[in-house]
């Protein structure tokens, strides 16, 4: 990477730098609105808008129904308010040497205007060239060829085994880790919503997995649970999901009481919420028929988990597990078992740490 105190090419008398220096800076400034930050935003960076959303809006129409001259005018006044608010607030603590990269949509206006006062300040801020978008394009880029580099390992097992676990403990005992559902914020089934967590947009996914995969070392094995194509309403990149069908698989098991253990604190949020639970059980009614989704709402109703989740796992996640297991992972049978004996983290943190040793 080139560091970010190369030699600077100029442009309106600021410092333009690319995409891989960008990432060197200390402090990353998204100038858009909160609406484009939340769809995706180069890693690290924080939203200080010149716009908001509704301000971005309006200056739009105006520029539409009345004349750029007066979206101009009105864009400029509003630009220069809320930059004096960030000085005033977000940006007012900080030292002479401070040295942001400021960014918006195409490396324009927001961010150029941004710039000018920040380096008559005296600071020396920096913009990125092509802004956002030529980041996407080098984000997308780069998953082309990225996931092609490592040595991927996936860990296989049906639904509740603690695979999500297992890949936590293989990361704190210091495997290197790529967690697509953590990235995605849903655990990947039916029920896999984050009571606390929306999933993010597409782009912002995607930014995650390209961040994770530059950050490893091609020299080890990267670690990745046996997702499908989809993981709630996202996509895994084609050609990262293509590598992993190809990986070594091992596969993790555990006995049945372990797994519906593991699931009831995964999903503790419905055990105080059965019919939130019930709302998404009645998604299964195309597939396994009503009579036995009622039988298991009418399971949720009375509190019998324990009954519920074994039943679930038996009759509609395992049978699904195996049917997929055969389409996407083929050699997920041939690979290494590994049992999980208990439900709680030191068990798990063990058998990571036993299996990282084993195949060192």
């Amino acid at each position: 990477m080139i560091c970010a105190d190369a030699a600077p090419r100029t442009r309106r008398g600021a410092e333009t730098v690319g995409v891989d220096e960008a990432l060197g800076f200390g402090e990353i400034i998204d100038a858009r609105s909160p609406a484009e930050f939340a769809e995706d935003h180069l890693p690290g960076a924080i939203n200080l808008p010149v716009l908001d959303n509704e301000e971005r809006a309006r200056i739009g129409t105006l520029h539409k129904q009345a004349s750029a001259f007066e979206a101009k005018k009105a864009g400029a006044a509003l630009v220069s308010r809320n930059i004096a608010r960030h000085l005033e607030t977000v940006l007012g603590d900080k030292p002479r040497n401070y040295r942001p990269l400021v960014y918006c949509w195409r490396g324009g206006n927001r961010s150029g205007a941004f710039v000018t006062v920040l380096r008559a300040i005296g600071w020396n801020a920096a913009q990125l060239e092509g802004g956002y978008k030529s980041f996407r394009r080098h984000v997308i880029a780069e998953l082309e060829t990225l996931p092609g580099r490592f040595d991927f390992r996936v860990v296989c097992g049906p639904t509740g085994v603690g695979k999500s676990r297992f890949l936590r403990a293989l990361g704190e005992c210091g495997g290197q880790v790529l967690d697509l559902e953590d990235m995605a914020a849903h655990m990947g089934s039916v029920l896999g919503a984050y009571p606390d967590r929306p999933q993010p947009a597409q782009k912002l996914f995607e930014t995650r997995i390209w961040h994770a995969l530059r950050g490893f070392d091609p020299g080890r094995p990267v670690f990745v649970e046996s997702e499908s194509k989809k993981i709630g309403n996202l996509h895994t990149p084609e050609n990262l999901l293509e590598r992993m069908r190809a990986a070594a698989c091992f596969n993790l098991n555990a006995d049945i009481a372990v797994r519906v253990a593991l699931l009831k604190q995964e999903y503790a949020h419905f055990l105080n919420d059965a019919e939130s639970l019930n709302e998404q059980l009645r998604c299964l009614t195309p597939l396994l028929g009503r009579e036995l989704v009622e039988s298991w709402k009418a399971l949720a109703r009375l509190g019998r988990w324990d009954e519920l989740v074994a039943d679930l796992l038996i009759r509609h996640y395992d049978p699904a597990y195996g049917r997929s297991l055969g389409k996407n992972y083929a050699r997920a049978p041939s690979g290494p078992v590994l049992t999980l004996a208990a439900p709680d983290s030191e068990t798990v943190l063990t058998l990571a740490r036993q299996f990282l040793a084993d195949t060192a």
